[in-house]
Parts: C-alpha cells; sequence; structure tokens
C-alpha cells in the first residue's frame, strides 16, 4: 500500500472514528435526561430481562466509571456502570437490555459470541507483544523478514477479533430493543431514542474494526515490498 494512501485511510478511520464517539457520547447525554416511562433503573431493566428469558443464574451488579458496562461470561455477571445500574433513563434501559443480550447469548450457545470467547486468551496475549514484534520486524525486515511476518499474524488475530465482535453487538442490540419494545419497558416515543443510542455504540465497533484492518494492510504491504 502506498504510504499516501494509507495515511489518508488511516486519517479518514482515525477522523470517523472521533466524530463517532462524540455522537456516543452526546447521544448517551441526551438520552440519560429522558426518564424512562416505566420508571425502572438499568439493574432493574437487566433483572427483568434475564427473568424473562428464564436465566436465574446471571448477577447483576454496579462498577465504577463511564461506558465501562460489560457481560463476563466467565464468572455470569452484568456490570453495569453506576450512571446505569441506579438511573431510570432511556440511556441506560438501553445499555443494561444490550449487556443482558450477551448474557442471553451464552445462555444460548450463540456461535459467535462462543468463537470470540475462545479467542480472547490468544488475543490477549497477542495484544501484549505484538507492538514490540511490529516493530522489530519492521527494523530488520530486510535481514529478518520472518520477524515482521509473526508480528502481521499477531496484529491479525487482533484484527480477526475485532471484526468477530461486530456480529455479536449487533445481535445483542437486536435482542436489547426487540425486548425493550415487546415488554413495554420503552415507549413508542422512546424506542426510537433506544435504538438511536444502541446504533451509536455499534458504529465505535465498525469504526476499530476498519481501523485495525487499514493497519493490517499498511503492515502487510512493508512486508510485501521488502528488497
Amino acid at each position: 500500500m502506498d504510504t499516501t494512501v494509507f495515511w489518508a485511510l488511516i486519517i479518514l478511520v482515525m477522523v470517523g472514528g472521533g466524530i463517532v464517539q462524540m455522537v456516543l457520547q452526546s447521544r448517551f447525554k441526551r438520552y440519560s435526561q429522558v426518564r424512562l416511562t416505566s420508571g425502572m433503573t438499568g439493574r432493574e431493566v437487566a433483572e427483568k430481562m434475564l427473568h424473562d428469558a428464564g436465566i436465574y443464574d446471571v448477577q447483576v451488579l454496579s462498577t465504577t466509571g463511564k461506558l465501562t458496562d460489560h457481560y463476563n461470561p466467565a464468572n455470569k455477571t452484568i456490570k453495569l456502570s453506576e450512571v446505569v445500574y441506579d438511573t431510570n433513563s432511556v440511556a441506560a434501559a438501553a445499555v443494561a437490555a444490550h449487556e443482558t443480550g450477551h448474557a442471553i447469548q451464552h445462555a444460548h450457545g450463540y456461535a459467535p459470541l462462543k468463537f470470540r470467547s475462545a479467542m480472547v486468551p490468544v488475543v490477549s496475549f497477542a495484544s501484549s507483544i505484538v507492538q514490540w514484534v511490529l516493530l522489530a520486524g519492521i527494523i530488520l525486515v530486510n535481514t529478518f523478514p520472518n520477524l515482521l511476518l509473526l508480528g502481521i499474524i499477531l496484529f491479525g488475530l487482533t484484527t480477526l477479533f475485532s471484526f468477530v465482535t461486530l456480529p455479536v453487538e449487533i445481535d445483542a442490540s437486536r435482542r436489547a430493543l426487540a425486548w425493550l419494545q415487546s415488554s413495554g419497558i420503552t415507549s413508542p416515543q422512546q424506542q426510537p431514542m433506544a435504538t438511536s443510542a444502541l446504533k451509536a455504540a455499534a458504529y465505535t465497533y465498525v469504526a476499530a474494526a476498519l481501523g485495525s484492518l487499514v493497519t493490517l494492510l499498511y503492515y502487510i504491504s512493508i512486508y510485501s515490498g521488502r528488497k
């Protein structure tokens, strides 16, 4: 890949990712001020969605930070940030239902989630050393090209992980939105707000995956163009 083209692409992806993050922050802030018609907090939303799905072995806990919400399949816990856990807003309901969607995926053996979970140990190891391997590989590309190839393989694993994450996140949002509507947690006026918030969150994963892909292609071009 030509260096100019690469930098143009990476700048485009970075700018796009920055815009997506700003949109996400803006929508979350806006919809955090809209009180949920049902009056339920994020914790209550998550617990009800779990019970409606027949799941009773998942704990809903509070965690510190902002937008740090996540589901941990290893110990079956949904951890909601404080602004989601104790808040009865549309944004809190959307986030809580999304994370609960992951718990339901786990309970139903959703294949992409199983694949992503299996990749976690390998990707964690790859992420811890990949930058050093790539740096050394670029420096020694003409004398020891296989080192750069190893770095590309490691980085390729992290890129693959980011793309495997996409269907997992999109499906969790789909489950969340369908349940919020069918259960009456969100009113007809609030449902589009929840949809808007979760779409903005999904775009952040798309931007991250594209950024990783562009960077991977750049490293491949260096390896392919070595003398």
